[in-house]
C-alpha cells in the first residue's frame, strides 16, 4: 500500500514537472511565433494584408510603397529580430554588451573599422529618396518591438536583454556588414607583403595572379540564358551567392505588391526591398564583383602625438575613443588615430597603417533597390545601378522582352601609379586615388551573341582594360564548368538549374590528380604507401564527392604543394600563403615547369603526396580505400545561443552532415577567415511564368528555434532543391491583415 502511495505521488510529481516544462516552453518559445492570422491595427495609412505561404513566405500587399515597406519591416521583425539585432550588433562592435568577453575580439575589429561612425555619417548625408525607404522599414520593426516587449524571440530571454529600437543607421549598419564581408582585402596585402619581405620577389609576384587568361567573359554563380538556349524560348536566369553558412541564414524570401511595385525574392533581414529577385518584367542576380576597394598606407606618425607627415608637411590626426561595454565587467577603452586615409589599424613594429576603404567614402551608401525593383527595362535598371555605391557586384539581368544582360555596378578607385596589393608609402602622397572608374566604362554586354551570360567571381575585366585592376578575384573554374554544362544542350528548363548548382566537378583538382599519377609513373614509383593511392587517383573521375577517398587525397595534396610552393618563393613564411588565385599559379607552375623552383618537379610531386598521404593516414587510418572526403569536409552550423540549451541544444544546429564540393567547384565549399562558405540560397528564375521559378534556403524563413520554418528547407537544400516562387498565384496557409490604427 506505501509502495502504490509512493508510485502515485511520484507520478504527480513527474506529471507537474512535465506540465510545468512544458508551461515553459510555451510562454518562452512557443507565445513569441508570429502571429499569421486575423486582424491587427498598425500605423499606416490603408488596409494591407500579410499571405504567408507553406513555407512560411510572406506575400504583402498594400495600397502604398511605403506601406508596404513598414509591413515588411514588421514581418522580417517577426521571423527574425534577435539576428536584425545580432547583426546591428557586430557592424557596431557591441556584441560584448550582450555576450561578455567573448565577443570582445570582434568587437575590436569593427571598432577598428569605424563602422558606426560610417553609419552616422553615411546617414546624415542621405538624400530624402533613399532615406524615406529605410525609415517606413524602420517603423515596421519598432511597431513589432512595441507590441511584442512580451513575447520576444526565445534568445532576448535566454540572453537577458530587450532590443533597443530600430534606426535607419541600424539598417545602414547592416549594410555596412555586408560590405565589409565581400571586400575584405588588407589583410592580404599584409600577407603578401610579408612574403614578399622574406623572398624572391619574382616568385613571390607569380604566386598572385590578377588573371588566369581564361576567364568566360564578362566575369557566388549566376548565370542567365537567352531564350535560344531554353525551352520556352524566353530568358531564364539562376543564382546562388555563396556566403558563410549560419542559421537562421542571411537571406530572407519576400513578396511585396504595391502600386508601381511587384516584386518577390530575397532580401536581407535589416534592410528593406528585394536584394536579387524579379518582378513582373524584369529578373537580375548578383555575385561578388570582388575588386580591390582597400589600400593600406604606411604612416610617418608619431603613435604619441598623432603628429604625422603627408606631402612634406606636418598634419594631425585625429584621436577617436571609444569605450566598448563588456556584459559582467566593466568597459574597455578602444582608441584610435585617424588620418587623412583613414584609421589606424596595425601599427606592429611601430608600423602605423592606415587602411582606406571604398564603404567609408562620402556618397558611399546610397538605397537604390527600391528603384531596381521598379524598374521594367534594361535602361532603368542600368539607371537604377549608376547610382549603385558598394560593395562591387557583377549583375545579370533578364526580361520579358526577351533581352538578357550584365552589368558590373559599385564605386572602384583609379590608381595610377600603383596596383593596391601590398601597403604604400602614405607620407609621399605619390599613391592617392584619383576619383573612382566612371560607370560607363565598367564591364557590361547587352545580348551577347552566344546567349548566355556566366559570372562566378572571376575576374570581369579585360586585359587591355584602361584602368589598374585588382582585387581577390576567384579562378575561373567554376565559371568555365557552368559554361560547358550550359553549351552542352539546350532546352533549358528553370527547374533543370538546381543540378547544375550542385556539381561538384573540379577541373583542378582533376588535373592535379593526374599530374600526381604521371610523376610517380615516370619515376617508376613501386612503394605500396603508394600506389594503393595511385590506383585511386587513376580511376577518379575529378567529383569531388563527400563520399570518395581520392577528392581527399588530392585536397591534402594540394595544400602540400602549395606549401612547397610557397616555401619555395618565400622560406619560412608558407604559412601566410593562402590566396584565392593559388589553384590557377600551380597550374601554370605544373603546365611550363619553370626553372629556378625544383630540380625534379617528378621528384617534387612524389614528395608531395607522400607526404600528404603521411598525413591523411593520421587522420584517418592506414587504409586510403576507407578514406572519405567528407569525414575531413564536414558542415555543422550552430545556433549561435540555442546550440547551449542542455539537452535540446543539438537539434537548433544544422549538421554535422558531409560536405560535397570544393573551392573549384560550381557548389562552392571551403573555408575563409575560419567561416565554411557554400551556397547560401538557389534561385532559378523563369521570365516565360515567374510562376515557375525557385527558390531555396539553406534552413527556413524563421529564426525561432520552435517555428515549423526555423529549418523546413534543410533536407531539400542537402538534395539541391528548391521550390515554387508564388508569385501571379499565392496559396495562403494563413492570412493576416493591417488595419490603420486610430
Amino acid at each position: 500500500m506505501a509502495l502504490k502511495k509512493a508510485l502515485r505521488y511520484f507520478n504527480f510529481a513527474v506529471a507537474a514537472l512535465v506540465v510545468a516544462a512544458a508551461a515553459v516552453v510555451y510562454w518562452f518559445a512557443w507565445r513569441p511565433l508570429p502571429r499569421t492570422s486575423g486582424r491587427l491595427e498598425a500605423p499606416i495609412r490603408q488596409r494591407a494584408t500579410v499571405e504567408r505561404d507553406h513555407l512560411g513566405v510572406p506575400h504583402i500587399s498594400a495600397a502604398s510603397v511605403e506601406d508596404a515597406l513598414f509591413a515588411q519591416g514588421f514581418v522580417t521583425a517577426q521571423d527574425r529580430l534577435w539576428q536584425m539585432d545580432s547583426l546591428r550588433r557586430w557592424a557596431a562592435g557591441r556584441l560584448s554588451e550582450v555576450a561578455g568577453p567573448q565577443a570582445l575580439q570582434e568587437d575590436r575589429r569593427s571598432r577598428a573599422l569605424r563602422l558606426e561612425r560610417i553609419a552616422e555619417e553615411h546617414y546624415r548625408s542621405l538624400s530624402e529618396q533613399d532615406r524615406a525607404p529605410l525609415a517606413a522599414y524602420a517603423r515596421g520593426v519598432n511597431f513589432f518591438i512595441q507590441t511584442h516587449r512580451r513575447r520576444l524571440p526565445l534568445e532576448f530571454t535566454l540572453m537577458g536583454y530587450e532590443p533597443r529600437p530600430w534606426r535607419v543607421i541600424d539598417s545602414i549598419l547592416v549594410g555596412l556588414q555586408m560590405y565589409q564581408t565581400l571586400t575584405n582585402t588588407w589583410e592580404q596585402e599584409l600577407k603578401k607583403d610579408a612574403l614578399l619581405a622574406a623572398g624572391d620577389k619574382e616568385k613571390v609576384n607569380f604566386l598572385y595572379p590578377v588573371r588566369a587568361g581564361s576567364e568566360v567573359q564578362p566575369g557566388s554563380n549566376a548565370w542567365v540564358l537567352a531564350g535560344s538556349r531554353t525551352a520556352s524560348g524566353r530568358p531564364l536566369l539562376a543564382g546562388d551567392p555563396h556566403l558563410a553558412y549560419s542559421i537562421p541564414g542571411i537571406w530572407y524570401l519576400v513578396h511585396l505588391k504595391a502600386p508601381g511595385l511587384h516584386v518577390a525574392g530575397a532580401a536581407i533581414p535589416g534592410l528593406p526591398c528585394v536584394i536579387l529577385g524579379h518582378n513582373d518584367r524584369i529578373a537580375w542576380g548578383v555575385t561578388n564583383l570582388q575588386f580591390d576597394v582597400q589600400d593600406l598606407y604606411q604612416e610617418k606618425l608619431d603613435l604619441r602625438s598623432g603628429r604625422y607627415v603627408f606631402r612634406g608637411r606636418l598634419e594631425q590626426a585625429r584621436l577617436e575613443r571609444d569605450v566598448i561595454p563588456v556584459r559582467g565587467s566593466a568597459g574597455v577603452e578602444f582608441r584610435q588615430w585617424v588620418t587623412r586615409h583613414g584609421p589606424i589599424v596595425s601599427d606592429e613594429g611601430n608600423r602605423p597603417l592606415a587602411l582606406r576603404w571604398g564603404a567609408a567614402e562620402p556618397g558611399a551608401f546610397q538605397w537604390v533597390f527600391l528603384d531596381v525593383n521598379r524598374a521594367g527595362n534594361w535602361q532603368e535598371f542600368t539607371a537604377a545601378l549608376a547610382r549603385y555605391p558598394g560593395p562591387g557586384q557583377n549583375f545579370i539581368y533578364a526580361d520579358v522582352d526577351g533581352n538578357i544582360g550584365y552589368q558590373a555596378a559599385g564605386r572602384f578607385p583609379i590608381r595610377k601609379t600603383f596596383d593596391g596589393d601590398v601597403p604604400v608609402d602614405g607620407a609621399s602622397g605619390d599613391y592617392e586615388w584619383e576619383g573612382f572608374i566612371p560607370f560607363e566604362e565598367l564591364p557590361r554586354s547587352l545580348n551577347p551573341p552566344a546567349g548566355l551570360i556566366v559570372t562566378a567571381n572571376q575576374n570581369p575585366f579585360p586585359a587591355n582594360y584602361p584602368y589598374r585592376v585588382n582585387g581577390k578575384f576567384d579562378p575561373p573554374y567554376r565559371a568555365a564548368q557552368i559554361h560547358a554544362l550550359l553549351t552542352a544542350r539546350g532546352g533549358w528548363r528553370a527547374d533543370q538549374f538546381p543540378a547544375v548548382q550542385k556539381d561538384v566537378y573540379s577541373a583542378f583538382a582533376h588535373l592535379l590528380a593526374r599530374e600526381f599519377v604521371s610523376a610517380c609513373e615516370r619515376r617508376k614509383v613501386t612503394n605500396p604507401a603508394l600506389t594503393e593511392a595511385l590506383a585511386l587517383l587513376r580511376a577518379w573521375n575529378g567529383q569531388m564527392e563527400g563520399s570518395e577517398a581520392a577528392p581527399f587525397i588530392v585536397t591534402l595534396g594540394f595544400q602540400h604543394l602549395r606549401k612547397n610552393v610557397a616555401e619555395r618563393a618565400a622560406p619560412r613564411r608558407a604559412a601566410l600563403y593562402d590566396y584565392l588565385m593559388a589553384p590557377v599559379a600551380l597550374e601554370k607552375l605544373l603546365r611550363e615547369r619553370p626553372a629556378g623552383w625544383f630540380e625534379d618537379w617528378d621528384r617534387k610531386l612524389v614528395e608531395v603526396l607522400a607526404d600528404a598521404l603521411e598525413e591523411g593516414r593520421r587522420m584517418q587510418g592506414r587504409d586510403v580505400r576507407k578514406w572519405r572526403y567528407g569525414h575531413y569536409h564536414k558542415l555543422l552550423v550552430a545556433h549561435p545561443v540555442g546550440h547551449r540549451l542542455p539537452l535540446v541544444g543539438k537539434y537548433f544546429n544544422l549538421g554535422p552532415v558531409p560536405l560535397s564540393g570544393s573551392a573549384t567547384t560550381i557548389k562552392k565549399a571551403e573555408t575563409i577567415m575560419g567561416y565554411l562558405i557554400g551556397p547560401s540560397l538557389r534561385l532559378s528564375m523563369d521570365v516565360a511564368d515567374w510562376d515557375r521559378s525557385l527558390a531555396g534556403l539553406v534552413a527556413g524563413q524563421s529564426g525561432h528555434l520552435l517555428s515549423h520554418h526555423y529549418k523546413d528547407q534543410w533536407d531539400a537544400y542537402q538534395q539541391g532543391r528548391a521550390f515554387p516562387m508564388q508569385f501571379r498565384r499565392v496559396e495562403a496557409a494563413g492570412t493576416l491583415v493591417l488595419e490603420p490604427g486610430r
